[in-house]
């Protein structure tokens, strides 16, 4: 399964970039995830969306073919970063490129609560009539203390953490193949 990741951190040493990193290389026999950078996307503006500039163009081409998404936030003010919210706008638009895509969820943070909070404002962003994104209910990988749980390179270490995980993903893969034979059915009465 093609899974794009979309990391809402871009400073350089982000532990959310570590999570993405950690979960593409311990699960690739079962998902194929690619990380699509969102840095250099050009802010969304509805004067330009009918034409958008080769930054989106490039980002949205990057997304063709993906069968479901991975978004990794880290929380900031209670929310997502804003360059984030800057990607999923202009996905919302035009191909609509998550619209119907099994999608799930992840952020650490160095606080106790794990992006939480985070996490319930892109829920919402997620499920708005634009964005359309199946997001995996009930199953978020909320990483509090993360400076705790990851080794000197970089690792994820805290075998809790990463057993918790082990659950998740597995229980992405079960949602993702439901939803495509649900899909299928659909398509073939």
């Amino acid at each position: 399964m093609k899974v794009a990741a979309l990391v809402g951190s871009i400073r350089q040493d982000s532990y959310n970039m570590k999570i993405t990193k950690f979960i593409r290389d311990r699960y690739k026999d079962h998902l194929d995830i690619k990380i699509v950078p969102i840095r250099d996307i050009a802010h969304y503006d509805q004067d330009i969306e009918n034409e958008p500039p080769a930054s989106v163009q490039n980002f949205k081409a990057q997304l063709s073919g993906v069968d479901a998404f991975l978004v990794v936030t880290p929380e900031f003010n209670h929310s997502i970063p804003g360059v984030l919210k800057n990607a999923l706008d202009w996905l919302s638009r035009g191909n609509k490129e998550m619209d119907g895509k099994p999608t799930f969820l992840a952020g650490a943070t160095m606080g106790a609560l794990g992006t939480v909070r985070a996490q319930m404002h892109l829920r919402q962003i997620l499920n708005a009539p634009g964005m359309g994104a199946n997001v995996l209910p009930g199953n978020e990988i909320l990483i509090g203390h993360v400076q705790h749980k990851v080794d000197d390179s970089g690792q994820l270490t805290d075998q809790g953490t990463i057993q918790f995980i082990d659950g998740v993903v597995d229980e992405f893969v079960q949602f993702a193949h439901s939803q495509s034979k649900t899909r299928e059915i659909a398509s073939n009465p």
